[in-house]
């Protein structure tokens, strides 16, 4: 299978993550007028899992270090399989409930509470269980990076409403303690070591793989449930699904689904060189690049009131300082 052997190459692997994270929710906006978001996101998981077997069967089962994607699936440990399934059931509330938190009480409060949250808790959780890089340099850009988030949120603050409840709130928390912990419970069932796969641990592309089968397994529950008693919105059935849904529509969505699980494939990989904490901190700076479509794309900011143009600026330039310290804790 194809390993990563040296630390650049993890760090732009990470940056792809980061291009791929950042992007993939422009496929909903692109549908949100047409679709709403339970529908998308099946088709957003069918792409999710379609990509993770082509790379299985592709970089996953080529080349004699490692092991090859189906052989690695039928050796694999009850434990493992747990493991990878449980970090998707866990990612996929928490992206459930973080939709539904921005919706509640805006982009402005659910984003820095549930994406601040996931990326300190998450890079916290993953260095304490695999300590690599320089501890002070990684949390110092981890800061610098939560308060380019919260920068990022004041100003989406200034151009739209300023609508805070306490339920939004409280979904938000929900939504960053759980996307802080599904990271951790994948790479707990990948083996230490890539190059020789240890008894029963999986590879990084097996382990997307039944990551991907807890998001679809799970979605049956949580998604319903989104589906017909949605925390916001309107209520939609499955029956939409099958009588609203145009080609054009489904494949938007699944190729939502593909852009995202690239991100998490390559991140995984990069983490054999980078490690967890600095890969998965590296991934979280996904904020800025959706900021970047906000700002340049979709222009979000056009007619923003006086000082979003320097709120915006200094987002960046914490953002890249962040990331950047986040680089060197591993130099």
């Amino acid at each position: 299978m194809f390993i990563v052997t040296s630390y650049l190459t993890a760090v732009i692997l990470c940056i792809i993550t980061m291009i791929c994270w950042g992007s993939w929710a422009n496929t909903q906006k692109i549908t949100s007028k047409e679709w709403g978001f339970p529908l998308f996101y099946w088709d957003y998981t069918i792409g999710i899992i379609l990509l993770s077997l082509i790379f299985g069967f592709t970089l996953g089962s080529s080349g004699n270090l490692g092991a090859n994607f189906i052989e690695n699936l039928a050796q694999s440990s009850f434990n493992s399989i747990s493991f990878a399934l449980l970090g998707g059931i866990i990612f996929n509330i928490a992206n459930l409930l973080l939709v539904a938190a921005i919706e509640i009480a805006g982009m402005a409060i659910a984003f820095p509470i549930g994406i601040g949250i996931a990326l300190v808790q998450g890079v916290l959780v993953n260095y304490i269980a695999v300590p690599d890089g320089n501890p002070k340099l990684l949390f110092s850009g981890v800061l610098l990076v939560t308060i380019a988030i919260v920068l990022d949120a004041l100003a989406y603050q200034k151009i739209g409403s300023k609508k805070s409840t306490s339920k939004g709130i409280l979904v938000s928390i929900c939504a960053g303690v759980l996307m802080g912990f599904f990271y951790r419970f994948v790479a707990a069932s990948i083996s230490e070591n890539f190059e020789i796969i240890e008894s029963g641990k999986l590879t990084p592309y097996t382990a997307t793989f039944l990551f991907s089968i807890g998001i679809l397994l799970s979605n049956f529950i949580f998604n319903t449930l989104f589906m017909y008693k949605p925390l916001s919105g309107k209520k939609v059935t499955y029956s939409d699904y099958f009588k609203k849904g145009s080609v054009r529509l489904h494949l938007i969505g699944i190729l939502g689904g593909v852009i995202w699980c690239t991100g998490m494939i390559l991140n995984i990989i990069a983490a054999g060189k980078a490690g967890y904490a600095i890969s998965y901190g590296l991934g979280q700076g996904a904020t800025m690049i959706a900021a970047f479509w906000g700002v340049f794309i979709w222009k979000e900011f056009k007619n923003a009131p006086e000082g979003v143009n320097k709120l915006i600026s200094l987002m960046f330039f914490l953002f890249i300082s962040g990331l950047t310290i986040i680089i060197l804790a591993k130099l």
